[in-house]
């Protein structure tokens, strides 16, 4: 498949590479246009415009969005008019400090609820923010009231009409980029999976199986910034034989993402029996070449070459076959090692369509007739709809909702003690507030850290940097250098990108003689911002992960069963990658990741809201496996057409459905504000609204008296799904074990 970036084929392939490089590309934009200021306020003589000009590019480009050129074009549109509302508003407000403090948050808040339309929204909310903060810097340095926010906005129409340039000139290139970095993520999410397939004395697979839970949160990460990629380019049925192209590009991603997410056995059960074989290295082999083939699709889409497939997959393929051949014709064989054996025949067949996926790649053309072409488009396109969704958003539960608390609280902190101190360059508690305070404590502990580091660090480096370049020509290149540097880590490295933008502000004071005096007014307004923000996060509407672990369960749960359901309503009907089918895969894996990151988070927050970090974890480990076994029968759903096996299949899932839904009602269950000390456990409700007891001992005998159900050796199809029902059935008494378990603790602490 040529992935062809029609406007550069006669640069070098190293330095293309670099070109592919996303946040090198993203830097010589902001480069360009930091030095198309410089250069303008050179030649104009104008050092009093620089800052504002400087401050107006870094504003606009962190309010950039990704999408299409007319899409681009009306989100300008609409971070010009939230920037002119920011900049004016301060201009006009600030010498009555009672009413800016009123439209200071007022303002957070109503935009940081704008995010609640959808994340483009969200980052030009975060944007007109900062350049609220900016606009305070003009106003200390006492400029004319029109000239600062004028230049904040000239400076932010500069970039924005270069970032149109852009995309005008590469427009496919954000979308090859998110779908390459689709590819990278599942190579390594298939190297992590691969390690389960060494061969070892008493394999424990928990460990193996927390880090892939992690590695398929980034996957589902990169799948849905791929889609709302996409999503930006094929609305309307608008699509280009190039957006096809990507659109099937995706499709199989998406593919190769379930059968790799797939587990077709016991990983234990597999090493204890074929400890003494090679087999399973074979597959660990074949797994590790298909990562490699997924890492050269990344790059032949990033650099825009000719994706080759390699024969490495192959050949594992073919050696795989060798030795399974050679175990079945071994004399001796009973029961459950042929049962094995015809699971690692599935396995290898869902391995064989992922490198047929692999292979299609390099000979992917495009076409008009996608037999599924839509994607489901969360986005609100009408004044009502963006309405409805933040009016849902007003409400205590809604974690936006509480964000947007804690941040104007904080924000109106932090003006509070600059009036109240007098201090001169107080703005950079605003500054800091803004960038540390995050909707977690966990995501906050860390900018606090990453701040105050990389604060300390750019002011040591300052100092030097003021004496070795005295002159303002050399600081304005100096301004240039670290504000590309600035973008350059901001996403990856925030210590670094931190340094570089203290450096950037140093320098923008330099250029009216106060480099030196706002050293220690910048440490001690980001320690005293760092403080509020974490303060803020801590005791003002905090979210706990603890607090929250019970219903991201039953989210999860409810999205296995929903999948579950979808997948065997295709044996009946046939495979069909429908809307409806890949709605419902995407929420399974979205609630996957989702309980991945809350426990993780969990385990950062203070001592005493760590709670069962145990249970979550192996509770996060079943509900993974759970979801690696529905995607071994989605990876293999064909039609059934004979009833009775039918039948047999809709019997065990009934069960199954119904066991999911006995837990999802008890982790869903609302705990009361006082409860009987002699009452042992709450119950659900009958339609009349009788109290009706749960016994845990009836629920576990009723779910493990489930038997084992009889696999028959000559229906290959019906005993892999069998099979699979059973190993998800397996683990159902010990998650009502461990729903019991979190139930128990969460009424403990609600009497307390």
């Amino acid at each position: 498949m040529p992935f062809s970036l029609p406007r550069l084929p006669f640069l070098p392939l190293a330095v293309r590479e670099y070109w592919a490089n996303h946040r090198i590309n993203d830097s010589i934009r902001v480069l360009i246009a930091l030095m198309g200021v410089a250069l303008y306020a050179g030649y104009a003589g104008r050092t009093d415009i620089v800052t504002p000009l400087v401050l107006g590019v870094i504003a606009s480009a962190l309010a950039e969005v990704d999408d299409h050129f007319w899409g681009r074009l009306r989100a300008l549109g609409v971070t010009l008019v939230c920037f002119t509302v920011a900049a004016f508003s301060v201009e006009l407000l600030y010498d009555t400090p009672w009413l800016f403090a009123i439209g200071l948050t007022t303002s957070s808040f109503g935009f940081i609820m704008l995010g609640a339309i959808g994340e483009r929204y969200g980052t030009i909310a975060f944007a007109s923010l900062l350049l609220a903060v900016y606009t305070m810097l003009g106003m200390e340095q006492g400029s004319d009231m029109w000239l600062q926010p004028m230049m904040l906005l000239s400076g932010a129409l500069w970039y924005g009409l270069l970032s149109l340039a852009w995309i005008m000139i590469w427009p496919h290139r954000p979308v090859q980029h998110r779908l390459a970095a689709v590819f990278r993520q599942t190579a390594t999410y298939m190297e992590t999976k691969s390690s389960l397939f060494h061969p070892v004395a008493e394999l424990v697979p928990q460990p193996t199986r927390i880090a892939a839970a992690n590695q398929n949160a980034q996957v589902v990460a990169a799948l849905n910034q791929a889609k709302a990629s996409l999503l930006a380019r094929a609305r309307r049925g608008r699509l280009t034989k190039r957006h096809q192209t990507l659109l099937q590009t995706y499709f199989i991603a998406q593919d190769i993402h379930e059968r790799v997410s797939s587990s077709h056995y016991r990983y234990q059960d597999l090493a204890a029996h074929f400890f003494h074989s090679d087999i399973l290295f074979r597959f660990e082999a074949l797994l590790n070449a298909q990562a490699q083939a997924c890492r050269d699709v990344a790059q032949a889409m990033s650099i825009g070459t000719h994706y080759h497939h390699p024969k490495t997959g192959h050949q594992a393929l073919m050696a795989i076959k060798q030795s399974m051949a050679y175990l079945s014709a071994q004399e001796e064989q009973d029961s459950t090692r042929l049962a094995l054996l015809q699971q690692l025949d599935f396995l290898y067949k869902n391995l064989e369509t992922v490198e047929q996926q692999l292979a299609s790649l390099s000979h992917l053309a495009s076409t008009d007739n996608l037999q599924e072409s839509e994607l489901a488009d969360p986005d609100a396109h009408s004044l009502g709809e963006m309405a409805y969704r933040i009016r849902r958003q007003l409400t205590v539960k809604s974690l936006r909702f509480r964000h947007a608390v804690r941040l104007s609280l904080s924000l109106l902190t932090g003006y509070a003690l600059i009036q109240g101190l007098g201090l001169e360059h107080g703005f950079w508690i605003l500054m800091t507030i803004q960038f540390v305070c995050q909707t977690n404590y966990s995501a906050t502990r860390s900018k606090l850290k990453e701040r105050i580091l990389g604060t300390v660090a750019g002011l040591l480096l300052g100092v030097p940097a003021l004496y070795l370049f005295p002159d303002p020509s050399s600081q304005l290149a100096l301004m240039v250098i670290t504000g590309v540097l600035f973008f350059a880590f901001r996403t990856v490295q925030y210590t670094l990108a931190t340094l570089f933008i203290t450096l950037l502000v140093l320098m923008c004071f330099s250029q009216f003689g106060q480099g030196f005096a706002v050293i220690l007014p910048r440490l001690g307004d980001t320690v005293i911002g760092c403080l509020i923000a974490v303060a803020a996060v801590r005791y003002v509407l905090p979210d706990w992960q603890a607090h929250r672990l019970r219903g991201i369960m039953t989210e999860a749960l409810q999205a296995n069963r929903d999948y579950l359901a979808h997948v065997i309503a295709q044996y009946r009907v046939g495979k069909r990658d429908n809307l409806a089918y890949r709605i419902a895969r995407r929420h399974a894996h979205n609630a996957d990741a989702e309980l991945t990151t809350a426990i993780s988070n969990m385990l950062v927050e203070p001592g005493r809201y760590r709670t069962n970090i145990e249970e979550t974890f192996r509770f996060l480990c079943l509900n993974n496996a759970m979801l690696s076994y529905i995607s071994a029968l989605g990876a293999h759903r064909s039609r059934m057409d004979d009833e009775v096996n039918h039948q047999k299949m809709a019997q065990l899932h009934r069960e199954i459905h119904q066991s999911l839904n006995t837990l999802t009602e008890r982790l869903g269950q609302a705990l009361p504000a006082e409860l009987p000390a002699q009452v042992p456990s709450t119950g659900t409700k009958t339609p009349t609204g009788e109290p009706v007891s749960i016994d845990e001992h009836q629920a576990n005998a009723t779910i493990a008296s489930q038997s084992p159900t009889y696999v028959p050796i000559d229906n290959a199809p019906l005993s892999m799904v069998l099979q699979q029902l059973h190993l998800i059935q397996r683990m159902l008494p010990e998650l009502n074990s461990l729903t019991e378990t979190l139930r128990q603790q969460a009424l403990k602490q609600s009497r307390a």
